[in-house]
């Protein structure tokens, strides 16, 4: 029995090697797979669930597809799909978690995370994430035509490329703090999460107890993934590696 992690998949038409890889890694997926968790980024924007646009529907297929073979399959929201609803959530066959959650791991709980509420030290980013997660501009944004969300989203990219590129990668990093106080709020010793692009086992002490905290990859060049096994084996690893 295996459990799997994946994020910042960042799928987009313009992409086509990622979705394929996406959709062969969920047909090869083991007898014996209990879950999938997608903890944010799936793609690499989302303008709502009537997106009239080709992947969207693909992609549905293909997760409703390991929905039906007895594999549960969750999904946290991202930066870029943090529009993301339950209807189409339902045609994936998926279930949606809130953000942060924490889950039974075979015994082990374990903190989920997207990861960008861990970056407090980049104020732009957080300030600009409090304004699209209010519910009011979410609702104002999807009630607009489909042309202006897909104009909306392009320039939010553009936006995102320009503020990577003028920002030290210091501050888009988690903060440390941060970290810390999610292990103690939710009183776990492992936690996961996405969104930094920095796949990594770290291993910490808080408040003198070790905890673990790994960083899943994103699929823009080689996606890297984490497998769970029942036995309490963690490997994260290359797709190919796994």
């Amino acid at each position: 029995m295996s459990t799997y992690f994946i994020s910042d998949l960042h799928l987009d038409a313009g992409r086509p090697a990622a979705t394929e890889a996406f959709e062969a890694f969920l047909g090869g997926l083991p007898a014996g797979t209990d879950a999938l968790y997608i903890l944010g980024d799936l793609f690499e924007s989302w303008i709502g669930d009537d997106d009239d646009a080709e992947l969207p529907a693909r992609i549905a297929t293909a997760l409703r597809a390991t929905s039906a073979r007895g594999i549960a399959v969750y999904f946290m929201h991202g930066n870029r799909d943090f529009a993301l609803g339950q209807d189409y959530a339902g045609r994936c066959g998926m279930t949606l978690l809130p953000d942060p959650c924490v889950i039974d791991l075979y015994g082990d709980p374990t903190l989920l995370m997207h990861g960008d509420t861990l970056c407090t030290d980049d104020h732009a980013y957080q300030a600009f994430r409090s304004q699209v997660r209010n519910p009011q501009w979410l609702a104002h944004m999807l009630s607009q035509p489909l042309a202006v969300r897909r104009t909306f989203a392009e320039q939010a990219r553009a936006g995102s490329r320009e503020h990577t590129a003028m920002t030290a990668e210091s501050i888009m990093d988690v903060n440390d703090g941060a970290v810390k106080d999610s292990f103690r709020r939710h009183g776990v010793d492992l936690l996961v999460h996405g969104h930094t692009h920095r796949p990594a086992v770290h291993r910490d002490e808080v408040d003198g107890r070790p905890c673990t905290r790994i960083v899943l990859g994103d699929w823009y060049e080689q996606g890297v993934i984490l497998r769970a096994d029942a036995d309490g084996r963690l490997r994260l690893a290359p797709l190919d590696e796994l």
